[in-house]
């Protein structure tokens, strides 16, 4: 695969030494925010998103799509698509046809598995060959996607070695989004994390601190349960842009608890799911919105607004 052949223009990893820290979240909501946009007077960004985490895969269940199931195609892999909410309408008076829908791209070997409940026990080399055909036996479509976003297992095991490797053969990878929390022993771990992203070659895009604080649903006001400012001050130390604050939104966390899942055959009646409609009305919207709109700076040279 070369690059002029990718699937997408832009592929964006995310990355966490620490287990925990809610990266799966972040990944789904910057995949959301690319999705939807934040300007209705642009045209929809097309996106997806890929779940390496083989032994752990949370994105079906965040997306709300646990029950469905990937088939083969004369391409390869068909992902699931994600409906997502209407977006608004233009007001330069060019708006969308109302037909046309938007959706998110997944692709997770929670698909594969029987049961969600199924453990995935494999070796290295197992873990390998997975990621391998992940990138290059899935059918993303028939244009190149805007972005690819990549959630990743912890740590910088197999999977990210894998990862790093196959991904050089023709992917644009424009870097690495970094996830801590604000405590101390998980920024020691995302500092190994950008010590992985120096030796495989990896851009370090940004590091967000997600949890920082909590959102109260009566009054709104947000609380700080742990420390706050670990994440920007790794980023200080390192000369890293720090993208922002994500606080814990319990509205927003019972929209994944809930379990409201799209419909298997829903996916073109636009049937959205609970955590993607939460996410557009949710507190954490606006911030997650500013952050993918200095990963697009980033990597495309535009004003973050």
């Amino acid at each position: 695969m070369d690059s002029q052949n990718a699937s997408a223009k832009h592929v964006i990893l995310v990355l966490s030494g620490k287990g925990g820290v809610g990266k799966s979240t972040v990944s789904s909501s910057l995949a959301l925010a690319l999705a939807m946009g934040s300007n209705p007077n642009e045209p929809a960004k097309t996106v997806g998103i890929l779940d390496i985490d083989l032994t752990g895969p949370s994105i079906p269940r965040i997306l709300g799509v646990s029950e469905h199931r990937v088939h083969q195609g004369s391409k390869g892999w068909v992902p699931v698509q994600v409906p997502l909410p209407d977006r608004p309408a233009a007001t330069d008076g060019t708006a969308a046809p109302a037909s046309k829908k938007s959706h998110l791209a997944c692709m997770s070997i929670g698909f594969l598995l029987q049961s969600p409940g199924d453990a995935v026990i494999w070796r290295g080399p197992k873990k390998t060959a997975m990621i391998r055909q992940f990138l290059q036996d899935v059918d993303w479509g028939s244009q190149q996607l805007d972005y690819l976003i990549v959630d990743t297992p912890p740590g910088t095991g197999d999977e990210h070695i894998a990862l790093v490797e196959n991904l050089r053969e023709g992917w644009n990878v424009d870097g690495a989004v970094l996830v801590t929390t604000p405590q101390d022993v998980s920024v020691a771990d995302v500092r190994k994390e950008l010590s992985f992203c120096l030796k495989v070659g990896i851009k370090v895009l940004g590091i967000v601190e997600n949890m920082s604080g909590y959102v109260c649903p009566h009054c709104s006001e947000c609380t700080n349960l742990f420390s706050k400012g670990g994440g920007e001050s790794l980023a200080k130390e390192h000369n890293l842009p720090f993208l922002g604050y994500i606080p814990i939104d319990p509205t927003l966390v019972s929209t994944i608890e809930s379990r409201v899942n799209v419909a298997v055959g829903d996916e073109a009646e636009n049937n959205v799911s609970g955590y993607v409609a939460g996410f557009a009305k949710s507190g954490v919207h606006d911030i997650v919105q500013a952050i993918s709109a200095q990963v697009i700076a980033s990597v495309e040279g535009k004003k973050a607004e």
